[in-house]
């Protein structure tokens, strides 16, 4: 038998990412579990009005999407914990720019995505900003096949809001577009 819930948004959990700004001319990361996929060239984040970063994200008009590993789990959880209108997050890594200049990215995450802000929804509660992937950078022992992350080996932190609690990603365990393709009649 399956137990009503209400309204509760059932998605996760998912990928924690820490989103990158110039701020008042600093960098500053927040974290960020609410990132989606638009289309193949496209992300977007919903980001609660009252954060710092969304300032930055609206004056530049670019961010970054940075995927922590667990090993950076203290350093992740401390850039949801705080604002940066009073501590210097940015200080907390080693920090570099790509092609748009003003996206700062971390160099110890092992994936990162440059953004150029196409768009900004309003919500009531909540900016969606959606960006455009302008290049996506990843630590080589990572990239399999040429192209290819291995995310089992960058060993993303993945966040469940109900119960607040982070997990690593489990195994790979069948190929899609595939394993169904004997249900096909």
């Amino acid at each position: 038998m399956k137990k009503e819930l209400g309204v509760k948004n059932c998605l996760y959990p998912m990928p924690v990412t820490l989103i990158g700004a110039n701020v008042e001319g600093k960098p500053n990361f927040i974290t960020i579990a609410h990132v989606g996929i638009m289309d193949f060239a496209h992300v977007c984040l919903s980001m609660g009005k009252i954060h710092y970063t969304n300032g930055g994200i609206r004056e530049n008009e670019t961010f970054s999407v940075n995927i922590p590993s667990a090993d950076m789990v203290r350093e992740t959880d401390y850039c949801g914990l705080v604002s940066g209108r009073k501590f210097d997050k940015g200080s907390a890594f080693e920090t570099f720019y790509g092609r748009l200049g003003t996206a700062p990215m971390i160099k110890k995450c092992p994936v990162n995505m440059e953004c150029r802000l196409a768009m900004t929804v309003d919500m009531p509660n909540h900016d969606v900003f959606v960006g455009e992937i302008v290049e996506a950078y990843c630590e080589e022992e990572l990239v399999t096949d040429g192209e290819t992350v291995d995310f089992a080996k960058a060993d993303p932190i993945l966040f469940a809001m109900y119960d607040k609690s982070y997990f690593r990603l489990g195994e790979r365990f069948a190929d899609a577009w595939s394993i169904g393709k004997d249900l096909i009649k």
